[in-house]
């Protein structure tokens, strides 16, 4: 069954390019110039990802991005002509898995599309469930799930790719860098800071208890590491 993406952008010369695009690639495409309908087109057609314009005539793209995430686990690629880096910052902490700035090569949409849904696959070098902080955390990368304190934690794509990455090598500082480009698998020109935000949603997730362990550290300079061992 093919990938299904639906594509919500007002400008309609942009929306019929990016769909032609898609289809080339045998990508099944959804589209709308509305906000309101893209989020019922969300919750009836279950989509794989959306790629989905900030700027829209009737919702704004930041709400549509809050409102599908209430009940699906979509991918999401925001398309911005905003260039404050605060914006886009937003735009991920609510959820979003990578955002392309206006002007774009259609091409480019296409590869971070790909480049998201790689990521979120479930494609690992598996051997069984890994346990961390005498069973805090435990990763099992064939079925794609983490479980923090007994409980599975729902997480996107770029936020299992950062914890995945953190627990490779436990104890090990990782900068913004080498975290971004793990993650992303490609090589990332933008801002770095956007790690952080993924990272404060991920702790939003697995630290909701302040009376346990730190998961995640940070090294005020360098970067972030998993803050507890491996089991044995």
């Amino acid at each position: 069954m093919a990938t299904t993406v639906l594509v919500v952008e007002d400008e309609v010369k942009i929306r019929e390019l990016l769909r032609s695009y898609l289809e080339r690639e045998g990508f099944a495409v959804l589209s709308t110039g509305s906000g309101a309908e893209a989020i019922e087109l969300a919750r009836s057609a279950q989509p794989d990802l959306l790629v989905l314009d900030l700027r829209l005539p009737d919702v704004p793209g930041e709400s549509v991005v809050a409102e599908v995430r209430r009940f699906s686990s979509a991918r999401v690629l925001m398309l911005t002509a905003k260039s404050g880096e605060e914006d886009r910052i937003r735009g991920l902490e609510l959820g979003a898995d990578d955002y392309v700035t206006k002007p774009f090569s259609p091409r480019e949409v296409v590869l971070r599309i790909q480049a998201i849904l790689r990521r979120g696959s479930g494609d690992a070098a598996g051997g069984g469930p890994q346990s961390f902080g005498s069973g805090e955390l435990v990763i099992d990368e064939d079925r794609h799930l983490a479980v923090v304190r007994g409980e599975s934690v729902e997480l996107t794509p770029t936020e299992w790719g950062v914890l995945l990455a953190l627990t490779r090598v436990p104890g090990r500082v990782y900068s913004r860098y080498e975290l971004i480009n793990q993650v992303r698998g490609y090589e990332f020109e933008g801002y770095e800071r956007t790690v952080d935000s993924h990272v404060k949603n991920l702790r939003r997730k697995v630290e909701r208890d302040p009376r346990h362990a730190v998961i995640i550290e940070t090294v005020l300079g360098a970067g972030y590491r998993l803050g507890l061992d491996r089991d044995r």
